[in-house]
């Protein structure tokens, strides 16, 4: 089907606006945030990471938190699928990221501020809170990994100083980020990066207008497949992750939840920053799209140089030298501010897996020493292939949580078909890969996409016969 790229574009970004007004404020009703309770920053602070921060700060904090190198670097290999990208970018933000990241923000609020893997233990049983505390831990290490080199080759490219060099700063600075107070650097410095963010996204925004050139000159929307021959199922959904659904933006939104004032902010502070990074990657797939030929055009150009490359040509043509830099900028703020909060969680994570106080600075060393350490060691190994394991990893804890979600909604019997449906879709997409893909399994795709959605389906009532009806008059009354 074909159909005028200007009209596309716009109409996905409007529906992204719209779906935090209305499917946002629905997921509001579903949960009942109520100011009767009293938040873990308010019921027991403690100068560190319990502590009550401004709506806007935590907003912004949360935002610059989850979008990473995904809405950008993923964007752009998603728009090697062509337009329909940019149909997973919206409604799988609308219906399954925010959702996903709303619920478990809020849950770990309700639950004293309890991180993931706590978290999804509480209602999947312990086997899974165990699978999920080192999945968690492996996809830190690889986002600590991953948004410390990337933006080290942009700022490489646009200094001529060593990219080992950077990525040392990097680190430097994620060690500051990771063990100290909350509000002594990241609450202090994310408005200022959150204004190169904005001022990023407002900048290629405009530039698809302004460029001289039509935006998605050829605008079919098919289900074909990549310039390499790789299936649209189930390789586009585990590439567009953080633009559309991503199980890391669940390790960082305990942080927020132990700095929210009142329960009712959860909406603008969980759902909003969700559909924010969405409008992001839907502006880096159009620029794809727009500054290329072609996708196969595009996949030369990441041959030639990584994602890294096609912001940093199409920033330069679209926008001149000046504005390349305020634009590149945002990019390298976007992994930086998501690496260093990423590490922190993972800090946060061992200590309650260990039961140990982070109230003073020797226990907070102690772990984040080693975690940086293995960090370092790391950035040694290639970036695709980082990249490929981060996906997978990053859509495999989002399945955790959506389905801890539903009993979770099931339990205080509440509709848990906003969490069960794209818990089976996104589980399907995971299994799938693992058994398709050359550097898994590689069965072939026909019989992978069949036990994939099998299984998945299968699930279902297992989680249903998982919630008695006493146990869910019990929940019911607490929650």
């Amino acid at each position: 089907m074909h159909i005028n790229g200007t009209f596309y574009f716009l109409l996905c970004f409007a529906l992204l606006i719209t779906g935090y007004f209305t499917y946002g404020k629905l997921m509001e009703r579903v949960f009942r945030p109520s100011d009767k309770r009293l938040t873990p920053a308010v019921a027991s602070p403690d100068g560190v990471d319990f502590m009550v921060l401004p709506a806007w700060k935590i907003f912004l904090i949360q935002l610059l938190n989850i979008a990473g190198l995904g809405p950008v670097y993923g964007a752009i290999l998603g728009a090697l699928y062509g337009p329909v990208a940019m149909l997973w970018i919206t409604f799988g933000c609308i219906l399954g990221g925010a959702v996903h990241d709303y619920f478990s923000g809020m849950m770990s609020l309700r639950h004293g501020g309890m991180s993931l893997p706590e978290l999804i233990g509480k209602y999947l049983g312990n086997s899974s809170r165990q699978i999920i505390r080192y999945l968690c831990i492996i996809l830190i290490i690889l986002v600590g990994v991953v948004f410390a080199t990337g933006p080290a080759q942009l700022l490489s490219n646009m200094t001529g100083m060593s990219m080992p060099v950077w990525a040392g700063l990097i680190f430097f600075y994620y060690f500051a980020a990771t063990i100290l107070p909350i509000d002594a650097l990241i609450g202090r410095i994310y408005p200022l990066f959150a204004i190169c963010l904005i001022l990023m996204a407002g900048s290629m925004f405009g530039a698809l207008f302004f460029c001289g050139s039509e935006i998605i000159p050829e605008c079919t929307i098919s289900f074909g497949t990549h310039p390499a021959g790789l299936p649209v199922w189930p390789m586009l959904f585990i590439t567009i992750a953080c633009g559309a659904i991503s199980g890391f933006h669940a390790t960082q939104s305990p942080m927020m939840a132990r700095c929210i004032k009142s329960e009712r902010q959860g909406r603008a502070v969980f759902y909003g920053p969700m559909i924010t990074e969405g409008i992001i990657a839907l502006i880096w797939c159009a620029v794809g799209l727009t500054f290329y030929q072609s996708p196969e055009a595009m996949n030369e150009a990441i041959k030639a140089g990584s994602a890294s490359k096609v912001v940093f040509d199409s920033s330069n043509s679209m926008l001149g030298h000046t504005g390349s830099i305020l634009a590149i900028l945002g990019v390298v703020v976007l992994p930086i501010t998501s690496g260093d909060t990423a590490l922190r969680s993972a800090r946060l994570m061992i200590a309650d897996a260990l039961h140990v106080s982070q109230k003073s600075i020797a226990p907070r060393l102690t772990i984040a020493i080693p975690l940086l350490a293995i960090c370092l060691v790391m950035t040694q190994l290639s970036f695709d292939t980082i990249w490929r394991y981060f996906g997978w990893f990053n859509q495999c804890i989002a399945c955790f949580t959506l389905w801890s979600i539903a009993v979770f909604l099931r339990r205080s019997g509440r509709v848990h078909w906003y969490a069960t449906v794209p818990g089976v879709f996104l589980t399907a997409v995971c299994i799938t890969y693992l058994l398709t893909d050359k550097i898994c399994l590689g069965f072939p795709h026909g019989i992978s996409m069949v036990i994939g959605w099998c299984v998945s389906l299968a699930l279902v009532p297992v989680l249903i016969k998982r919630v008695t009806p006493h146990r869910r008059s019990h929940f019911r009354s607490r929650f």
